[in-house]
């Protein structure tokens, strides 16, 4: 079974063929072939993951490619603990995103491309998390990126999705540039690109930590871009102007995990590297502090969910950066349910009320009973309240950081998960509670969609519980490496519940029993307010220190290129063009000129002559007669 694995990317990838060259002909059937593609590979995933719990693996190499000298490239498949439960991830809410999709994108012109597209990203995805090389990773890893792209400015007549679409692409290649880099000095120093083959050489001393550092530190940086952590987080909130199912894909499951996976799938050279982890640490706590912080004062619901999303990676990258390897996993995998159920619980709200903008919404509980309690249990789920899955997860972040020594990190950790629940019952209080401010008459949404709600409501609330102590640590003794997770402890359990305890408070005291007006608060400090409503202002300076230089270099280039390096080529050759048209006129009225005139001259010469040329007999004597006489004369008159 797990060699046959390569089945559960291919499927989908042959319904993105049959989507593309014949979706307008099935129409509304493209959906269902895609559904049972990805379905077929959850059940598949699932059956990997009994088979990896019996303690089956698989790193087996299909095709070596040589390279110069002893250097190979190996193109293969990797089943571990971490790639069947990364599987199981991104099989199961890609299939609940699509199956949501049939009531959400109903109508749509392009009904069959999103389908096509959808199928595509979760095939890249998942040949991802096989690849047992740097290689094939790197190929998958791209071609994520590509369709990112595509699904961002899936509705590209838009300029605010067109532009989303292309800040995505050209964002995240910066990261993709520096990871590159360090995938060559890999190459260079081992040979070969395989995940077994690099971390035996490098356990086995064979590579310098220096080394080790920067190669897991330019890796890193692909992480940076795909994963949104700062200082390239920017992308993920202009993100939100794709269709809404893409924004739960994205968030939850394929392109932001695949950082967050990178760098687990490559710990044991972290590992190897106390400064990279420190800097992944560092990163990490920056980015989830920065992104809750701009969530407290924004006001469209979906990048609200944008800037959440980048704030729980930052959790991720955290863990992993104070050797929390499982616990970072773990988080990765609960956060994927209830950050899903999320997104598609705002497209629920969307789709009814056909507004961003919680402040035009609210009442939605009594009209949406379905999406309100769903959305309610993921509210609570990422606000760390137990026992929901949320909690468990976040709970294990703070004990590693704790156990490592990184004090800082868990104080800035705790304030950060406070603002997360303030900012997520901001939302919901604003949004499902008072009273209804819009304009278009609400309902709940089909059963396609609420489902898919339902579903994912489970998993926020149970998902949880085999990480818990409840259950023996299962997930972590199931993924561990090296480490097993840590004994629990009532202070950091106590300080983590407390967190998220008080920021549900606040909201509730300003936006459901409304005893301050936030409006007077703002006015109190608009300094602050302004500065995170503009998101720390990363737009105006990058848009004043990186897009308007590149802009103007590029001008100043297109201008030595239009009038210096073209204007040189078309000076010579209008001078080649002059000088030929001189060498024409030359030819033309001087050489051509020359022979005609004598031609000429010649031609009216033999006119004269001809006239001379009679043939009559008489007339050349009396010319030879003119000519005697002339002779004669001339002899009479000169002497001789």
């Amino acid at each position: 079974m797990l060699s046959s694995a390569w089945l559960i990317p291919i499927v989908p990838l042959g319904t993105f063929v049959i989507n593309i060259f014949f979706g307008k002909r099935l129409k509304g059937a493209s959906a269902y072939i895609s559904i049972l593609a990805i379905g077929f590979g959850f059940f598949y995933s699932l059956g990997i993951l009994f088979r990896v719990f019996g303690g089956e693996r698989l790193d087996a190499s299909l095709l070596w490619v040589p390279l110069a000298g002893e250097m190979r490239l190996g193109v293969g498949l990797l089943i571990d603990e971490l790639a069947a439960v990364m599987l199981l991830v991104v099989t199961s809410v890609s299939l609940m995103v699509q199956i949501y999709s049939v009531g959400y994108m109903h109508g749509d012109i392009r009904y069959s491309r999103f389908y096509a597209y959808l199928s595509l990203f979760s095939a890249a995805m998942l040949g991802l998390v096989l690849a047992n090389s740097y290689a094939l990773l790197f190929v998958c890893w791209e071609l994520v990126g590509l369709t990112s792209y595509l699904l961002i400015g899936f509705w590209f007549e838009k300029k605010e999705a067109a532009n989303a679409g292309q800040k995505a692409f050209i964002t995240t290649k910066l990261g993709d540039i520096g990871m590159f880099i360090g995938i060559l000095v890999l190459l260079a120093n081992v040979g070969s690109l395989g995940f077994k083959e690099v971390f035996h050489f490098a356990e086995a001393g064979e590579m310098s930590v220096g080394l080790i550092t920067v190669a897991s530190l330019l890796l890193f940086c692909g992480a940076v871009g795909k994963s949104a952590q700062f200082p390239l987080h920017v992308w993920l909130p202009d993100a939100m102007e794709g269709p809404t199912p893409v924004s739960a894909l994205i968030h939850a499951a394929t392109m932001v995990a695949a950082g967050v996976y990178l760098v687990a799938r490559s710990f044991p050279l972290f590992a190897l590297s106390p400064a990279a982890l420190e800097v992944v640490a560092t990163i990490g706590i920056i980015t989830a502090f920065l992104a809750a912080s701009i969530a407290l004062v924004q006001n469209d619901i979906k990048r609200i969910l944008a800037y959440s999303t980048i704030s729980q990676l930052g959790f991720m990258m955290t863990a992993l950066g104070v050797g929390g390897y499982t616990a970072g996993i773990f988080h990765l995998f609960t956060h994927a349910f209830f950050k899903a159920l999320l997104f598609l619980g705002a497209g629920s709200m969307i789709h009814a009320a056909h507004i961003n903008d919680i402040r035009q919404m609210g009442g939605l509980f009594k009209k949406m009973p379905i999406t309100g309690w769903t959305f309610l249990l993921a509210c609570l789920s990422i606000a760390g309240v137990p026992p929901l899955a949320g909690f468990w997860s976040k709970d294990e972040i703070f004990l590693e950081a704790l156990r490592t020594g990184h004090t800082v990190i868990l104080v800035v950790g705790l304030l950060t998960a406070c603002m997360t629940a303030f900012y997520m019952f901001r939302l919901f209080f604003i949004t499902f509670t008072g009273i209804y401010r819009g304009d278009h008459p609400i309902h709940e949404s089909p059963w396609v969609m609420t489902l898919p709600l339902a579903l994912l409501g489970f998993m926020a609330v149970f998902a949880g519980l085999p990480g818990s102590p409840l259950m023996g640590n299962g997930f972590h003794h199931f993924v561990h490496f090296e480490e097993c997770g840590v004994e629990p402890s009532g202070m950091v359990m106590a300080l983590s519940i407390l967190a998220g305890l008080v920021g549900i408070f606040l909201a509730w005291l300003l936006y459901y029993r409304q005893a301050w007006d936030p409006r007077k608060l703002i006015k109190a400090a608009p300094g602050a307010y302004r500065f995170l409503l503009n998101k720390w202002y990363f737009d105006e300076v990058y848009q004043a220190g990186v897009v308007r230089p590149v802009l103007g270099l590029s001008r100043v280039l297109d201008w030595i290129d239009l009038r210096g390096v073209d204007g040189g080529v078309n000076g010579v050759a209008w001078v080649a063009v002059l000088i030929s048209k001189i060498k024409r006129l030359f030819d033309i009225y001087i050489v051509d000129g020359l022979v005609n005139l004598s031609g000429a001259f010649f031609m009216a010469l033999g006119k004269v002559g001809r006239k001379f040329q009679t043939g009559l007999v008489q007339n050349y004597a009396l010319v030879l007669l003119f000519g005697v006489v002339i002779l004669v004369l001339a002899k009479l008159f000169l002497g001789g």
